[in-house]
């Protein structure tokens, strides 16, 4: 398979048990051989992915020294500014060749949880930058929402299975800016070789070349979406859970050819994350004699403190 499927959400949310039935078989069939599909029929307006644009190239075309303002020691980048360079793959020493900005979750009715996580950082150079961050962050949210339904009756699971997990769910919304090339790069690349740490990754930019996916015969494969589409694939944890029927692809966004090093690049994934308590013990209904339990048992937030400490965003 070396085409990216695609699907669109509205088939699921129809009303008509033959669409919603497709809906399930082919986004459970494109993650079950190639982990990754491009969804369209999602929640996200033009407006609202037009003013996100706006505002984050406006963040980033800040200078430096305001952007650094921005970079709060001691949370392992989890809410506000990474500079260039700070992150890179598991494995790698190279730093990715982006700097980015995280929106967190914005915590309804548990003051618990809003203990938990870092609070959400406020631009004030940029008076609207904070409220359209949130409404998509809202607007994917219910987005995954739909998506994990779907793969819930995949895996002969209860369909809002995940629904208790998810909501005030730790997600992420991370515009990153891959900015122009300067100089040929040693070893690094804009984001090299890696899977995601989350339950589903959605993400939204994946319109140019730059984003690759890596099929079963360990072929690089373009994954290009149309504009209107979001590109969608499984994370670690969801392949953990569901015994690995799920793929969680390893990606990587590679350097564009030397005449376009002069171009920024932009993409806005968001991260879907459960709450920390989430079991990610295997399923029991995806573990039999062909497919024994590969994975020990683990809550999704001792996953991730493991992850974060790879990827030299904390320390042991």
């Amino acid at each position: 398979m070396n085409a990216i499927p695609s699907v669109d959400l509205r088939d699921f949310i129809s009303g008509d048990q033959e669409r919603k039935e497709k809906f399930i078989r082919e986004i459970g069939s494109a993650f079950e051989n190639i982990g990754f599909v491009a969804l369209s029929g999602h929640f996200l307006s033009d407006k609202l992915v037009e003013d996100l644009y706006d505002e984050i190239k406006k963040f980033f075309n800040l200078p430096q020294e305001v952007k650094d303002k921005y970079e709060i020691p001691g949370i392992g980048g989890q809410r506000g500014y990474t500079s260039f360079g700070k992150e890179h793959a598991k494995g790698r020493k190279e730093g990715d060749l982006k700097e980015f900005w995280h929106f967190g979750q914005y915590v309804e009715n548990d003051p618990k949880l809003e203990a938990e996580y870092p609070d959400n950082v406020e631009v004030k150079e940029l008076p609207h930058f904070n409220e359209v961050g949130k409404e998509t962050y809202k607007m994917l949210e219910k987005t995954a929402r739909y998506v994990l339904r779907a793969l819930a009756l995949h895996l002969g699971l209860e369909e809002t299975y995940f629904d208790e997990y998810i909501t005030n769910g730790n997600s992420i919304l991370r515009p990153i800016h891959y900015p122009p090339i300067k100089e040929e790069p040693k070893n690094a690349v804009r984001a090299a070789a890696h899977g995601d740490i989350n339950l589903i990754t959605l993400l939204m930019g994946a319109h140019g070349r730059g984003l690759q996916v890596k099929n079963h015969n360990a072929e690089w494969v373009d994954a290009i979406a149309r504009p209107d589409q979001l590109m969608i694939n499984v994370g670690d944890m969801l392949s953990r859970l569901s015994n690995n029927k799920l793929k969680s692809t390893i990606h990587q966004v590679v350097n564009p050819p030397r005449e376009e090093w002069g171009k920024s690049r932009y993409s806005i994934p968001f991260f879907m994350h459960p709450v920390s308590e989430m079991p990610l013990n295997c399923l029991e209904n995806c573990i039999d004699e062909d497919n024994p339990k590969q994975f020990e048992d683990i809550t999704a937030g001792e996953f991730l403190h493991e992850r974060l400490i790879e990827l030299g965003l904390i320390k042991k």
